[in-house]
């Protein structure tokens, strides 16, 4: 089958949060299997420039945005064996930031995206690549299915091509004024709820799932939510349960190379479910040292690895943090939210050797957290999939995490009333600090007994989180799809 990607960023290229995790990782396992190719669009931002292998395309095309045309040039790389061809176009990408300053979005975020979205269908026209399917990803694609149906409907060259949009989170759905519709250069008739219409305005995203010949987002209790729950679905929870049949979960996975405590050359020394309770703690007293946390490999550590802003409701946490720094050490990697990550500071700041706080994007620091900690804290009001626990639980740490989108449909909670053969971690049962501190306290009376801790930790270790299943289940999406 002939795959195009489309996405506003992938690992290890761009990369902003898991939706690049999943793109990187996806286009591999897909174009690993016999038969694919697997073609993979992204924007030229500025820091693909550092980029030592890339080529250049010869030529460049031209795309309309509203009333001017833009210039747009392929460069491309050889990744595996996915070819990755950046869109470029200096005015529109070559920037500090992929999509906001400090004080803001850009204020052209609807021109960027209406440009890279043509500019990736006649990117493939350039370059000579007929895709079967086009896999959209997010509101920042969301106009390729558009297109399409409606621009290039009669287009010969895309007469076998389909689409599939993949929401990764809801939250983002890429709004803008009516002048966008325009800008974008779509028929007035199609201006109607039906199709483009959104409150007076165009959702990138709601014209993704209205002409996408299929809809899936990243985990199948996340699609329960987003049809089911109001608050979940932010005003398109209707038009997703009409498009029922078209719409369906995929949880993700993640990416057993990079994150593997038995090769991950960023520990001290590698362990797996056999050796985790000899070598783990070796980790953690790395993890103590380095961020200035009082040497103690038999005190608890619960680690936070995370974006500080609302979805991830660690605003609940803090209090616990500071109610239990006495018994426990916390090590909080994140950066968002300037209010919060403020509060964080302060905390750290007061008891330094019990909270450590780093406010930043650190890679490294991030596997160190994952295989030092004991426990990792997820207290999410609402959670796509969640790249983050099953992270910690390849690295033996177990999550603490609400009942919530993919976050119950990767982790099993532990049981007082039951053998737990299966248990990896423990669910927040309410979203409250009460009920956070609550399943603290419930762990930390569980770490003492070794042998129940350990089973917990090598169940965790040892569950399949890969993107084997989660692969096959989107080529068989794929080809329902293009049937």
């Amino acid at each position: 089958m002939d795959i195009v990607m489309a996405a506003s960023e992938a690992f290890p290229f761009c990369k902003t949060g898991g939706l690049a995790d999943v793109v990187g990782a996806l286009s591999q396992q897909l174009a690993g299997r016999k038969g694919n190719k697997v073609v993979l669009f992204l924007p030229h931002y500025r820091n693909i420039h550092r980029l030592s292998s890339l080529k250049v395309v010869p030529g460049v095309y031209y795309i309309p945005v509203g009333g001017h045309i833009e210039q747009v040039s392929l460069s491309y790389v050889a990744w595996g064996k996915v070819v990755v061809f950046f869109v470029g176009n200096r005015h529109y990408f070559d920037r500090p930031d992929f999509y906001r300053t400090k004080n803001g979005d850009y204020a052209d975020n609807d021109e960027r995206f209406i440009l890279f979205s043509r500019a990736v269908l006649e990117g493939c026209k350039f370059i000579g690549f007929r895709p079967d399917i086009i896999h959209c990803h997010d509101w920042q694609t969301g106009l390729i299915p558009a297109y399409l149906k409606t621009v290039y409907k009669l287009d010969a060259f895309f007469t076998r091509t389909h689409s599939l949009l993949t929401i990764h989170n809801i939250a983002y759905q890429g709004h803008f004024p009516y002048s966008s519709f325009e800008k974008a250069g779509f028929h007035p008739v199609d201006f109607v709820p039906s199709k483009f219409e959104y409150y007076g305005g165009i959702s990138f995203l709601k014209s993704g799932i209205v002409f996408a010949d299929n809809v899936n987002t990243v985990s199948p209790n996340y699609a329960r939510e987003l049809q089911d729950v109001p608050s979940m679905g932010f005003g398109l929870e209707g038009l997703l349960k009409y498009r029922g049949k078209n719409f369906c979960g995929i949880v993700n996975g993640i990416d057993t190379e990079i994150w593997d405590p038995e090769t991950d050359t960023l520990l001290p020394m590698g362990y797996d479910a056999v050796t985790f309770s000899k070598n783990k703690p070796i980790s953690k007293q790395q993890l103590q040292q380095k961020i200035g946390l009082e040497e103690n490999t038999e005190r608890p550590v619960v680690g936070i690895v995370s974006r500080l802003d609302y979805q991830k409701g660690l605003e609940l946490a803090l209090p616990v943090l500071e109610k239990w720094h006495q018994k426990v050490q916390f090590a909080v990697l994140g950066c968002g939210d300037p209010v919060l990550e403020k509060q964080y500071q302060q905390l750290a700041k007061k008891y330094p050797k019990d909270i450590a706080y780093v406010g930043k994007l650190d890679e490294e620091l991030a596997h160190e957290i994952y295989a030092g900690s004991d426990l990792f804290l997820m207290p999410s009001r609402y959670e796509p999939c969640g790249l983050s626990q099953m992270i910690a639980m390849k690295y033996g740490t177990l999550p603490m995490v609400t009942k919530v989108g993919g976050l119950a449909d990767t982790v099993v909670g532990y049981k007082e009333d039951s053998d737990n053969a299966a248990a990896t971690g423990f669910f927040i049962e309410h979203f409250s600090e009460k009920s956070i501190s609550d399943t603290l306290e419930k762990a930390l009376g569980l770490y003492g007994n070794k042998k129940i801790w350990n089973k917990l930790v090598k169940n965790a270790m040892l569950r399949d989180n890969s993107w084997d299943k989660s692969a096959q289940d989107y080529f068989t999406l794929y080809k329902k799809t293009v049937a």
